[in-house]
């Protein structure tokens, strides 16, 4: 049996071993250290993901073990933006452009807008235009009431069901 802690002590050996668990354990035990330093955290995850090009992993290795690693080390939205315009720079630099979590966060958000439109393209459909304030308000419902929203729609007879839905939404 071995526990990743015993490895605090050898970390010298962690950086020059080759193998992706070495990166892995680095991450498991920085990820402890820096519990309460975002700002080392964010240093931490840049230098460990920088790692994983410099080791000449395949782009598939490097997918997998990033999204490992963004996964553990999770960075409050402020730092989070940083990390990605520095991966970014960094990736310029090496030529080498994978799915960052820009790409994802851009996916992700491509989704949530496509899934408001849909939502208000069937509103619209099934109520004619809709007032400024009701389209206000759907654009400030979140990913979760938008998708409750989806579903119950269905069960709307009059735009007065749908204010009255979002209206208990809101309390």
């Amino acid at each position: 049996m071995v526990k990743l802690l015993d490895y605090k002590d050898n970390w010298e050996a962690l950086e020059n071993n080759e193998h992706p668990f070495a990166i892995v354990t680095m991450a498991h035990l920085k990820t402890k250290e820096t519990h309460n330093d975002p700002a080392s955290r964010k240093a931490w995850k840049f230098r460990l993901t920088t790692m994983l090009y410099d080791r000449g992993y395949e782009k598939q290795d490097i997918l997998e073990l990033y999204n490992f690693l963004d996964f553990m080390m999770t960075l409050p939205e402020s730092l989070s933006q940083q990390f990605d315009i520095e991966l970014e720079a960094f990736e310029e630099t090496k030529k080498m452009k994978y799915v960052t979590t820009i790409e994802r966060r851009a996916e992700a958000r491509g989704i949530e807008l496509g899934e408001r439109s849909l939502v208000q393209r069937q509103l619209v459909r099934q109520f004619g235009e809709l007032p400024e304030s009701l389209l206000s308000t759907l654009n400030g419902l979140s990913k979760g009431s938008l998708d409750k929203l989806g579903e119950s729609l269905l069960d709307f007879t009059t735009i007065e069901d749908l204010t009255h839905w979002l209206d208990t939404q809101s309390q």
